[in-house]
């Protein structure tokens, strides 16, 4: 690798308010805010929307789209079939 061009790869805490969870990961992104981790030290923190704690696919919630219904459906409406 080239020095001097590459961003900066630092420890970065990833936090999701909404469902009370927080990653730390590493990241080329930074923040002036920063939190106090679980092992004593500050790192920079970055608020995200959704997360895996999140997100209705992982937690289990997400609709299943019945696509058949879909078309059986159509089919009546416009009675084909």
């Amino acid at each position: 690798m080239k020095p001097g061009i590459h961003p900066t790869y630092a420890p970065v805490v990833y936090r999701d308010k909404r469902a009370d969870f927080a990653i730390l990961t590493r990241s080329t992104k930074t923040s002036p805010e920063t939190i106090l981790w679980e092992d004593g030290n500050t790192y920079p923190v970055i608020d995200v929307e959704v997360s895996s704690a999140s997100h209705p696919f992982y937690t289990g919630k997400a609709n299943i789209v019945d696509t058949a219904g879909r078309i059986e459906k159509f089919q009546r409406k416009y009675n084909r079939g």
